[in-house]
């Protein structure tokens, strides 16, 4: 199904980050996934190319475009050509924004031009220990000591915990009050902050995830990002954009798979034949477009009402829900398709199917998600349940 939101332009910028991709980051692939991180280098070449937060102004080095189909984009060609471990749109569409929407004119200044040219690389630290899709469960705190506040706590799960420079750090600053949260930005080099290991993961090798711990850390005031105590509000305003940066995500994934599987299958052969020749990879490969032209088409939908600002929280949550499922489903056929090989890392689809496992934990579980949609539906625990009215005969 042809897809119809993208223009001329779009269509020019894919084709130059399509290259960018090719030559600058899928090349390194192996040599990251063996390291467990990306090099560094890898976000000043972005940063050259123009690629980070391209919704910054212009003063900081940004491009002035906050229209998201760019940063499709640029999601569906990392997907088939760089790197999963490569998060771009955690940096630049997910963790940035925070320090767009809430920070002041003094805070933008001292942290945006380095976060569009690639040398201060961002983090967000939401989940700990004992406190994942449940924010207010949150118990790392800062205690406000007059110039700055003393932040005591861990975090564990980071994406960029080990390349970030700089971390949004979500913390209890009101211990009454289970949404009582701050945000506090924590420098690289800031005393008692420390990092863990690069946690061993079954998927996403070369994307750094790690534990945080913060001794003591004295946070300057200067570095509270928005309002004191608003922290929980703040974080909630952006989970409709991260669940459809996860869905967009999830469909690019989903769509390499299938394009790797169609090479594979066209080139295998079984029997005599090639392998798309069976009547069951056929119906196999036709199944899975249908789904993916349908999630395509749901995940576009969405974009253009994000751009429009109506895409709601219930929305989001049903595209990350589908959409994860999705990836799930062909990633499995997928393997299936490729039979012992499919098993072997060598062959992509291999780490595309292991990547695609945490697609329905993170950004919210598909359990939470499914309770979103069903409170929308007026299907509450909350609120007693009333059985509809029947017609008087």
């Amino acid at each position: 199904m042809d897809r119809t939101i993208f223009d001329e332009e779009h269509e020019m910028f894919r084709d130059s980050v399509r290259s960018f991709f090719k030559n600058e980051i899928q090349p390194h692939g192996e040599r990251w996934r063996e390291q467990g991180v990306v090099d560094r280098e890898a976000y000043l070449k972005a940063g050259e190319q123009g690629l980070l937060c391209m919704w910054a102004d212009e003063k900081y080095g940004g491009a002035g475009v906050s229209d998201f189909r760019y940063e499709q984009i640029l999601m569906e060609e990392n997907a088939r050509y760089g790197d999963s471990g490569f998060f771009l749109w955690l940096h630049s569409r997910l963790v940035g924004p925070y320090l767009e929407m809430f920070g002041t004119d003094e805070q933008k200044d001292r942290w945006l031009p380095n976060c569009v040219s690639g040398e201060s690389v961002l983090a967000v630290a939401m989940t700990e220990p004992g406190a994942g899709s449940d924010v207010s469960g949150i118990r790392t705190r800062a205690e406000d000591k007059g110039d700055h506040y003393l932040l005591n706590g861990s975090k564990t799960f980071i994406s960029n915990g080990i390349l970030a420079d700089l971390v949004i750090v979500a913390a209890r600053t009101d211990k009454d009050n289970p949404h009582g949260l701050s945000l506090l930005v924590v420098e690289r080099g800031m005393e008692g902050f420390e990092r863990g290991d690069n946690l061993k993961k079954l998927g996403l090798k070369s994307q750094d995830t790690a534990e945080l711990f913060f001794n003591n850390v004295k946070v300057p005031k200067e570095n509270l990002l928005g309002q004191e105590g608003r922290g929980f509000y703040h974080l909630m305003h952006s989970l409709a954009e991260e669940r459809l940066l996860a869905a967009v995500g999830f469909t690019a994934n989903a769509e390499a798979a299938y394009a790797v599987t169609m090479e594979y299958i066209t080139e295998r052969r079984a029997f005599g034949q090639a392998i798309a020749d069976f009547q069951n990879t056929r119906f196999k490969m036709a199944s899975m477009r249908t789904e993916l032209d349908v999630a395509n088409a749901f995940v576009d939908k969405c974009v253009l009402m994000h751009n429009d600002g109506e895409l709601t929280a219930e929305d989001a949550a049903k595209a990350k829900l589908f959409t994860s499922e999705v990836e799930a489903r062909v990633t499995d056929e997928c393997v299936q398709l490729h039979g012992g090989n499919g098993y072997m890392e060598e062959y992509a689809v291999c780490r595309m199917y292991a990547d695609a496992r945490v697609s329905r934990i993170y950004a919210g579980t598909s359990e939470i998600m499914r309770e979103i949609v069903a409170r929308s539906l007026g299907l509450d625990p909350r609120k007693k349940t009333k059985a509809p009215k029947k017609d008087a005969a």
